[in-house]
């Protein structure tokens, strides 16, 4: 099975992550990884550091002539900010002891949303500084680098995944419908990896021309009152078999797998799959999902409508996978938040640290790939299997009738 770790600091050298139990035989290349790297650094809103920190994977184990050997494999990105600025970096965020450590200014004012206030409570520093190296998206860049590779594995059987902003502050799609007529017909037949290219389009990641253009008024709106914007994404993900999950363990269903790993993302703030909350507003004949007779369909069964999003049960229909979540607004303001010293008690505004104004357009590139080992796993549990052409013959079976 699939997993993955990540280490490192955002103004560290650099950030590292290993990743275990992909399969012999995937073809894997730097260039595979970097695609959604610079994917995750576009988008209109975003702050100082994605116009010139740009992510370049280095691979050190794992690969043998292109392809995976079934070992761990390791990987690094290089943080340009600790070479920018050789005088302040390597000096504040040192490994070992240095001269000029003790001159070193701590970070006394926890920002309001941050982690800043409660990692310092619950790890007893008297500088924020190690909250906020860690806590930081900038962790998300390697988060991305090591999903990603699962991502490759999934393409490679068919399994396509793409996302789009649906709301962004006061803009966004005025119903399910409205959305579902906006971004069906970018995938069900070409796969989802059509829709991101369309969303990638859009300097916000939204496919329609006119909330795009009402997106990017309201961040330059918001950045002129010195306060931030967060939002609503989808991620769809098409070639998926049916029985993916489980109903018998609640630790097994796909839905709850999947909801965790877009909620422990940096900003998250909530998770809906199909209808969502709107499900909640309906009567049952128009939410539930009818069942007919369709040849094209595995069993020769298929749903008349996908209310559902892909998923009964805790587990998977066969249907596109339809998932949306919620990002808050960046904590970190121009015009900021009250706050009290941590070691004098007083109160006073927060420390502005360079922050984007707002950051959904890049967070749908990170979601797009954290569900990536949730649905390799979930495949490799149900094909086993050590290699790629062992996945292949018994991936495809999954497709055969099933009643």
């Amino acid at each position: 099975m699939i997993r993955y770790l990540t280490a490192g600091e955002s103004h560290g050298p650099n950030l590292t992550g290993i990743v275990e139990g992909l399969p012999a035989g995937l073809k894997l290349t730097a260039e595979d990884i970097s695609l959604h790297l610079a994917r995750r650094q576009e988008g209109y809103g975003r702050g100082g550091r994605m116009a010139w920190e740009k992510d370049l994977v280095t691979f050190s184990s794992g690969l043998r002539f292109g392809k995976t050997m079934g070992s761990p494999i390791s990987m690094s990105l290089a943080n340009r900010a600790w070479a920018k600025d050789k005088a302040n970096w390597p000096v504040t965020m040192s490994l070992k002891e240095v001269e000029g450590q003790d001159d070193v200014e701590k970070i006394t004012l926890p920002r309001p949303g941050h982690a800043d206030l409660v990692g310092v409570q619950k790890f007893r520093f008297d500088d924020i500084r190690p909250v906020i190296e860690r806590s930081s998206a900038r962790e998300t860049a390697m988060r991305v680098a090591c999903t990603a590779a699962a991502r490759v594995f999934l393409k490679e059987l068919g399994v396509e995944i793409g996302g789009h902003v649906v709301q962004l502050g006061e803009n966004g799609y005025g119903s399910w419908e409205e959305l579902r007529e906006a971004a069906d017909k970018h995938y069900v037949k070409d796969g989802a990896e059509n829709l991101f290219r369309k969303a990638d389009e859009s300097e916000v990641r939204c496919l329609d021309e006119k909330l795009t253009e009402g997106m990017v008024e309201e961040i330059k709106r918001r950045r002129k009152e010195g306060s931030s914007l967060g939002g609503i994404y989808e991620i769809i993900v098409t070639g998926l078999p049916p029985g993916l999950g489980s109903y018998v363990h609640w630790d097994r269903k796909i839905d709850g797998l999947l909801a965790q790993a877009l909620i422990s993302t940096q900003a998250m703030k909530g998770v809906q799959i199909g209808l969502g909350f709107e499900a909640g507003h309906r009567d049952g004949r128009n939410v539930h999902d009818a069942i007919t007779k369709d040849s094209a369909a595995p069993g020769g069964l298929g749903r008349e409508t996908n209310r559902a999003g892909g998923i009964e049960g805790g587990m998977t229909t066969g249907q596109p996978l339809l998932i949306q979540g919620v990002m808050k607004p960046i904590p970190t303001m121009l015009d900021p938040l009250g706050t009290v010293d941590i070691v004098t008690g007083e109160a006073t505004s927060t420390r502005y640290e360079r922050s984007d104004v707002c950051a959904l357009p890049r967070a749908v590139v990170v979601a797009e790939c954290v569900i990536a080992p949730v649905l390799a796993n979930a495949i490799l549990e149900k094909t086993g299997g050590d290699s790629m052409d062992e996945i292949k013959e018994r991936f495809i079976k999954l497709f055969e009738p099933i009643v």
